[in-house]
């Protein structure tokens, strides 16, 4: 099967800005194929917006692989150096076991809802 057909190898991204708060929603598979995207909807939210806060939403994430967490380990550090807030939120369960398998759970903010994000955010101001 060719791999562009491959509904697993289809990755959809959403983009949603405010004046603070960037949230960048990932649904299908985050893998070797579809990880730049990501990396340049999550790098370039940090850059060119400038927010406060950026969410990545996980929770339509159906497969994950390491080339997908090391795009987020680099918005992670990416935001830190821009001197923003970097959450995941939403986590799968196939994304949620990634993130503990590699102790990454230990590493990132991860709330359940974009909502508790957004409340953890607004108390820390």
């Amino acid at each position: 099967m060719d791999p562009g057909t491959d509904s697993r190898r289809r990755m959809e991204i959403a983009t949603n800005k405010t004046d603070q708060v960037t949230v960048v929603s990932l649904k299908g598979a985050v893998d070797l194929y579809s990880s730049p995207d990501a990396r340049k909807a999550v790098l370039g939210s940090i850059k060119e917006g400038k927010p406060k806060l950026v969410m990545v939403d996980l929770a339509g994430v159906s497969y994950i692989d390491s080339s997908g967490v090391a795009t987020l380990v680099e918005g992670l550090q990416l935001a830190k150096e821009y001197k923003c807030e970097f959450y995941l939120v939403g986590l799968s369960a196939a994304a949620k076991e990634v993130f503990e398998l590699a102790r990454l759970d230990k590493v990132f903010s991860i709330f359940a809802s974009q909502q508790d994000a957004v409340d953890r955010f607004g108390s820390r101001k």
